[in-house]
């Protein structure tokens, strides 16, 4: 398509309005003939400059200031602007972007999310929208909606309730379905529900931008959810739902009611255990190990992501020939009581699968000297938990012990990178849900990898958005898992990094669409004709950002 033809609505009336539409705006990069065209000459400076050109101003611009909030808002200001141009930003410098418009800094842009919201980019459905909300959702001016990620604000990353400021979530992270995967971002859509908070600051704040009444629970709760389902399934019928941020309390119960009759994932629960079995996969590799079926893992934290990661790791041990029962039982829990075993009464739902049997363990040390563990799993938002003692305890064990600490934001990490590979003495194999730069000791350089469900949940949905998947199943992800850590070369080992490089992202994400694509065809799920060449066609549906 050239150009001009791009425009061909805009040719009347020459209002400049076009200057106002992000995904067709190109500010500076406008040719002469198209400022003819289009009524725009005068309304921009002389110079036209290219896309290179105008992607070397921002990051100019973005390097010069100095906090990571200021550049955050710099870049969503971009987005609001021009479109193509902020995606171009963002791929060609993921490394450098990712941790600005997603973790660790949207954590701070969600607790700051009523200071800094400027326009409109997504929608919020509230308690009071109840009896309507389908008419709250035709209001969204773009379709087709074949994304959505959807968040209650209960736990926003590792700091809790945010309620309606949570939206700062779904928004980033269908940013990334774009920059990692080319899933076009018209046929994004963010939504908070936002159905009250429970965080007594919000509740006081007079410039709060939510409902200030308390959350919405049980019956009125789920049946809210229920309304909003299907809504969903009435207005956008092809939309993929990823939750996002639930809480323990209803993320579980959430997932399991609509699994099997929605096109939906949880990727607390889902998409951590992905990247982190990917990464299991890798640092076996490191270790020369067989398989995974003859390690023993210890969580430290029981919620969603743990869980979640011990249940695909279940999967993963049966298909190596073990059976479910002998399988659960290489996976062991720490909580904020101690070692999970059956003798608790105070157990949730999803942690009494791993209540093995054991006498009482108190803390996280005596458990990892007491059950001598492969690997150790950080993943219960507590800060500095392993300790010097801990990572000790785990090399005493293991000459290489595995060590991810994947609780984030980084204020939230049980440990930073320095930590582990100096307590090791440099022997960790180390990975955590928030970056750290590359460590030095004793002469040699480590580069710590993160385990960032980046790698997996774009690449998915874009898979499943291709092929149309009338469901999101637990063999995908495992599958996800294996085409990542398949990815991961020998060089990314021997810098001690368990995944490969976040430039080559689009290239990874398109390889766990086509693997989505071939599971959803294989077991029956998707609604879109098999293509002869799942590869072209899975590139052909990827969004370019360039003019």
């Amino acid at each position: 398509m050239s150009q001009l033809s791009m425009y061909p609505m805009l040719t009347e009336p020459r209002d400049g309005a076009l200057l106002h539409e992000p995904a067709l705006n190109k500010g500076t990069a406008f040719t002469e003939a198209e400022r003819d065209r289009l009524g725009l000459r005068g309304l921009l400076p002389p110079r036209i400059l290219t896309q290179d050109q105008q992607v070397a101003k921002v990051l100019q611009n973005l390097r010069a200031i100095g906090s990571p909030l200021q550049q955050h808002i710099y870049l969503i200001s971009l987005q609001d602007r021009n479109e193509r141009l902020f995606y171009r930003v963002v791929n060609d410098h993921l490394d450098e972007m990712m941790p600005l418009i997603y973790t660790p800094t949207v954590g701070l842009a969600c607790q700051m999310y009523g200071q800094i919201w400027r326009r409109p980019r997504g929608l919020f459905v509230t308690a009071n929208d109840r009896g309507r909300i389908a008419r709250v959702l035709e209001n969204w001016p773009n379709a087709p909606v074949r994304a959505i990620v959807v968040t209650d604000g209960e736990r926003i990353l590792g700091l809790g309730d945010l309620g309606a400021n949570g939206m700062g979530i779904p928004v980033g992270k269908l940013s990334l379905y774009t920059a990692c995967a080319g899933v076009d971002p018209s046929w994004c859509l963010p939504i908070t529900l936002d159905v009250g908070t429970d965080n007594e600051d919000l509740l006081r704040d007079a410039l709060y931008v939510g409902l200030q009444q308390r959350r919405l629970r049980g019956a009125e709760y789920d049946a809210f959810i229920e309304e909003f389902m299907l809504a969903v399934r009435t207005v956008f019928p092809r939309a993929l739902i990823q939750f996002e941020d639930f809480s323990n309390k209803t993320a579980f119960r959430v997932l399991e009611r609509y699994r099997d009759s929605d096109s939906c994932f949880n990727d607390d629960i889902q998409g951590t255990a992905g990247v982190t079995l990917a990464g299991l996969y890798s640092a076996l590799h490191m270790l020369g190990a067989a398989c995974l079926s003859s390690q023993k893992l210890l969580f430290f934290g029981a919620g969603e992501a743990g869980t979640g990661i011990a249940a695909l790791v279940v999967r993963a041990m049966v298909d190596e020939g073990l059976t479910e029962t002998e399988a659960r039982c290489r996976c062991w829990f720490v909580d904020s009581k101690g070692l999970v075993i059956r003798g608790r009464t105070d157990l949730a739902e999803h942690k009494l699968p791993y209540a093995h049997e054991h006498e009482p363990v108190g803390d996280l040390v005596s458990a990892v000297r007491q059950l001598r563990p492969t690997a150790l799993i950080g993943v219960s938002g507590q800060p500095q938990t392993f300790d010097r003692q801990v990572i000790e305890a785990m090399s005493a064990i293991h000459q290489r012990p595995i060590i991810f600490a994947l609780s984030n934001p980084t204020s939230k990490s049980e440990c930073t990178a320095a930590d582990a590979y100096s307590w090791s003495d440099g022997h960790a194999i180390f990975a955590s849900g928030s970056p750290f730069a590359p460590f030095t000791w004793r002469g040699r350089t480590y580069t710590p990898g993160q385990a960032n469900n980046a790698y997996v949940f774009p690449g998915l949905a874009l898979g499943v958005i291709a092929c149309g998947a009338r469901h999101v199943i637990d063999e995908m992800f495992l599958g996800a898992a294996r085409t990542l850590a398949n990815a991961v070369s020998d060089a990314d080992l021997a810098r001690g990094c368990l995944f490969p490089p976040l430039a080559r992202i689009r290239e990874i994400s398109a390889a766990i669409a086509a693997t989505v694509c071939r599971i959803a065809y294989d077991r029956g799920l998707a609604t879109v004709g098999e293509p002869s060449d799942i590869e072209s066609f899975i590139a052909a549906q990827m969004y370019q950002p360039t003019y």
